[in-house]
């Protein structure tokens, strides 16, 4: 990154990167998909970093200390995160072919009797458990699709929207579990010295109460009630008895495999970081690997999975990428990080800090915002005991729910709401995500004033 870039060159691409947030909010009326309007932005900006010369010109070096030539543009992109997105989707696909989420989404909608508050109590405590040990972007892949079986078994269908919102708004609450639940959650914690225990038991009485009350306020604000008439009971349950799980069970044996695999991924991304044969390929090729061994049985015909990508959730990250590269080398993140830096001069810092935070990781990446506000508090020598901490850790996690590009699973969750005919927009969101977000945001703030 240049040691100095022009004032007002950081203005301009600063108002590059709001068009682009108010382009993607007015997606529906301008008649344009999110991949091409991060597009557009990634292409304006590359061709105006690069006339200005704020893209490095060197060459990457590999382990191997060889050279490799590589565009930045495709450096820039994180793809991990593509990587994710892509096996996940693949594998929950091909996996959900062998009749094991119909299964298990029978299951827990036995479980809950046909009451869709039970049901819904159900699946937001997956999605925060899954969340918290594999990635919030599996997690709302798998939940996400688990639930349109069981509302659509139900009758339920006009509720998914509901479920939908929900989990996609709990990914990030479960990120916040452990120390390595998120990318943010693992820089904070390794500059400021906080220990794998310490910050599970410091995160986890917040991430238990902020659970309870996003059900809670969800099933209020979309109507999902218990049901307290005996005859409603009796009437659920009687629907709940027809259901047979294994009607959707076409091979036992490929039923059995898609359960094993399924449980070998959820174990193996949860033990990526600490398997160093997986540490350094990431979870992504975890991914990839289990989408490629699931595809074993349609090897003749992967060419239909091929096409089922959602190729604009995958070209709308990788352009986002490009443009939040391009605004490192514009110093627009470093001038959000130094006007953060300076409310930390203001009283009720830590509110402060956490609420400024949130606000900005909401429109960029988090990953950056937080590796630069930990940076920032490590240079004033700030106590590892210190709330500040928190505050960060809070606010890049929780600023995902403000709008949909916040967070890959917010992403993810919009598309599969779209995926289903549900037709939610970006400012759809952002109303229905409000309540929550502010909830989660002012609980937070007492939680770091008062509690850690």
């Amino acid at each position: 990154m240049h040691e100095h870039v022009p004032t007002w060159v950081t203005v301009v691409f600063g108002l590059i990167l709001v068009a682009m947030v108010l382009a993607l909010a007015l997606e529906e009326k301008l008649h344009a998909k999110k991949s091409f309007i991060t597009g557009v932005a990634a292409v304006i900006s590359l061709l105006l970093a690069q006339s200005l010369e704020l893209l490095p010109t060197h060459d990457l070096t590999n382990s191997l200390n060889e050279t490799v030539e590589m565009p930045v543009y495709i450096a820039a992109i994180d793809w991990g995160v593509i990587a994710i997105i892509l096996g996940s989707s693949i594998f929950v696909d091909v996996t959900s072919k062998s009749g094991l989420f119909a299964w298990i989404a029978i299951r827990l909608t036995r479980a809950s009797r046909g009451d869709p508050f039970w049901l819904l109590v159900y699946y937001s405590l997956m999605t925060v458990l899954f969340s918290a040990l594999l990635n919030n972007v599996t997690a709302m892949i798998i939940v996400g699709s688990l639930s349109g079986v069981s509302l659509k078994k139900l009758g339920r269908a006009d509720k998914l929207l509901a479920f939908l919102m929900i989990e996609g708004l709990l990914t990030n609450v479960g990120g916040l579990l452990t120390l390595i639940s998120s990318v943010p959650n693992i820089i904070v914690g390794q500059t400021a010295g906080i220990p794998f225990t310490d910050f599970l038991f410091t995160a986890g009485p917040y991430v238990a109460v902020s659970t309870l009350l996003t059900i809670l306020l969800g099933a209020r604000i979309f109507g999902i009630k218990r049901l307290s008439t005996d005859d409603e009971k009796a009437e659920a349950l009687a629907l709940v008895d027809t259901f047979d799980e294994k009607e959707s069970i076409d091979s036992r044996g490929f039923f059995i495999y898609g359960a094993v695999m399924s449980v070998l991924f959820i174990v193996a991304i949860a033990t990526a970081s600490l398997m160093e044969i997986t540490r350094e390929l990431g979870m992504g090729f975890i991914a990839l690997a289990f989408a490629a061994a699931m595809l074993v049985r349609y090897r003749s015909e992967v060419d239909q999975f091929y096409q089922a990508v959602d190729w604009d959730l995958l070209g709308f990250f990788a352009a986002l990428f490009v443009v939040i590269n391009v605004m490192e080398h514009a110093q627009v993140l470093d001038a959000i990080g130094v006007a953060l830096s300076a409310m930390l001069e203001l009283p009720g810092q830590s509110a402060t800090l956490l609420l400024s935070s949130a606000a900005a990781s909401s429109v960029t990446d988090n990953i950056p915002l937080a590796a630069m506000l930990a940076n920032i508090l490590r240079g004033l020598g700030t106590d590892p005991s210190s709330p500040l901490w928190w505050s960060v850790v809070f606010g890049a996690n929780l600023g995902g729910n403000l709008t949909p590009i916040g967070s890959a699973s917010t992403v993810v969750a919009v598309t599969v709401m779209n995926r289903y005919g549900l037709g939610i927009t970006f400012a759809g969101f952002v109303k229905r995500a409000a309540p929550f977000a502010a909830m989660q945001l002012g609980l937070a703030v007492a939680y770091v004033l008062f509690f850690v």
